[in-house]
Parts: structure tokens; sequence; C-alpha cells
């Protein structure tokens, strides 16, 4: 259902059963998925794939060109998975030629003001609380939490099933399972809550917590630390998502929650 007052350009491609509220503008080269709700005063630049059975409230503006002086001009995107959720104010700028897209998967929720630049990557099933910004080329993996009013660094990379505390300034990357807050940005203990409500069991969490005592409470440097858990450690997909993300980080990781620090090699 159009109600008066929208302009949708007629080459966009809307599915079924959509409803676009008055105000609202979409341009050339968008395509909607079926039952996706589109409030008033949304905004929908070229280049937007939006999945099915999403929410876009109003003033929320999709696809916009990135805020990089690097831009061209180029043909890029911003996709959205189906079942999202976007709330009022949002800004996702489309990708640059570096990537080519933006990505905000299936299953989440982004909050009012959550701003999300070119070339960011995000997960299924994530939430960006009020505020969030995130700059250019960052990665946030599944199921991750991100407090309200934090600012990521552009490259960042957040692991899956982290949380990380409103207010925070992520400038480097965070692995996953883990609780991060504070200024710096420090270890707080593991995601023990989160991973409890999608299946974790007790042995798997004291598995993750003694890795990550290993990494954050003993005193080792990143290379010590990779050189115990490999050698010390039995094979586990959770030891393994730990040691792939350690070993590609390129921004370092935050620090342990004492003096220990992680961010040397």
């Amino acid at each position: 259902m159009n109600y008066p007052n929208t302009h949708i350009h007629p080459d966009a491609k809307i599915g079924n059963n959509v409803t676009i509220d008055p105000f609202t503008v979409i341009h050339n080269d968008v395509e909607i998925g079926d039952g996706t709700w589109i409030g008033s005063s949304v905004t929908i630049f070229q280049g937007a794939r939006i999945g099915k059975n999403c929410r876009i409230f109003p003033g929320a503006v999709i696809s916009a060109v990135p805020q990089d002086l690097k831009f061209g001009g180029e043909i890029t995107t911003a996709e959205i998975g189906d079942n999202t959720t976007i709330r009022e104010f949002v800004t996702i700028n489309k990708g640059t030629k570096a990537n080519g897209k933006t990505v905000v998967g299936s299953n989440n929720l982004l909050m009012a003001y959550v701003h999300v630049a070119h070339d960011c990557i995000i997960g299924n099933n994530c939430i960006l609380a009020n505020g969030a910004t995130l700059a250019g080329h960052i990665v946030i993996d599944d199921f991750a939490i991100i407090g309200g009013l934090s600012a990521i660094h552009q490259f960042v990379h957040i692991g899956s099933h982290v949380m990380i505390s409103g207010g925070s300034l992520i400038k480097k990357d965070v692995p996953p399972y883990i609780k991060a807050a504070r200024e710096p940005l420090a270890y707080m203990g593991l995601n023990s809550v989160g991973l409890r409500r999608r299946g974790f069991n007790n042995e798997k969490i004291a598995e993750i917590q003694n890795i990550y005592r290993i990494v954050f409470q003993q005193g080792n440097n990143r290379s010590q630390a990779l050189q115990v858990i490999e050698n010390e450690l039995s094979v586990s997909a959770e030891r393994d998502s730990i040691i792939s993300f350690m070993k590609g980080s390129t921004r370092g990781l935050l620090r342990g929650n004492s003096t220990n620090g992680m961010d040397e090699d």
C-alpha cells in the first residue's frame, strides 16, 4: 500500500505487501523485499537492496553516497537482510570501490540515530543501540551488541557474541564472546549471560574463559598467548575462532582489565 505524497521512481522494484507511508522518497535502482514497512519521511537512494519483512522508521536515510572524499560516483550498494528493524533517523551509506557495498545482515536492530558508514559489514542478530556510530570498513560479526553512543574507529573488527558498554570509544579489535567497557576499552570478562541465552553450556563457557585467561590475565603478549593456546588447549570450534580472530587482527586487540595489555605482538 502506497499513500499519497510518496515519490517512488517507476524503475524501483517493490515486492508484494510492501507499505510505504507518506512523504517517503524512493529513488531509481532500489529493491525492496516482500512485507517490508517503510515509515514516513524516509529517503532510500540508488543502490539500496532491502530484504523481506524489514521495518524502517521515519527519518531514516538508506544508501546515501559515502562521506568519503575518495568516493568518485562509482556504482555501489547498501544491502539490508530480512527481518531487520531500522529505527528513527538511522543513516546507512553505500559502499565505495574499496568494497563495493555496505552490508547490514538479517534479524538486526539498529536503534535511533545509528550511523553505518561506507563499506561496513554487519552480520546477523546484532543490536546497535541509540547513537552508535560506525566509521568506514568496520566488521561486526553475528550476535554482537554495541551500547548507545559508542564510536567505532575505521577498520575495527568486532567478534561474534560481544557486548560493548554504552559510550565506548572502540579503537582496537574486540575478539568474540567477551564483554568490553572502560576507557581505554578493556576486556571485562565473558559475555556469559548472552552465551547461555544462545545455548552455550557451562562446560563450553568455562573453556572459552580459560582461553581468555591466557590472552588477557597472564601477562602474555599476543604471540605468546597464541603459542600457549595452540600448543596446550584442545581443538574446538570456539578455540579455533578465537585463534583465527587474533591472527587476523590488524589493529591489535583491546587491553586486559589490568595493566596487562594486548597492543604488542
